[in-house]
């Protein structure tokens, strides 16, 4: 496989790496977390923050599944150039 393919994945694995720590970071947790600084906490009784929580459950989800697979594309990557 070419380098570029991998480094290809780097960078995408960079990328998510941040996005999914600043997502996790936005999630409430017992203590309210950083969610609600950005007005979270304020509204937690209206139907508004409940699908923001949703939507934010989703990204985090969504953004993990790529991380995972650029991980598992850098191990296979690595397995094919080693055995090559």
């Amino acid at each position: 496989m070419p380098i570029a393919f991998a480094y290809t994945l780097i960078v995408l694995l960079i990328i998510t790496s941040v996005l999914l720590t600043m997502l996790i970071l936005l999630h409430r947790g017992k203590g309210g977390g950083l969610s609600s600084m950005f007005g979270g906490g304020v509204s937690t009784n209206l139907a508004g923050s409940s699908i923001a929580e949703k939507n934010l459950d989703r990204y985090t989800l969504l953004v993990g599944v790529v991380w995972f697979a650029c991980i598992v594309g850098l191990g296979l990557w690595l397995k094919l150039a080693v055995g090559s």
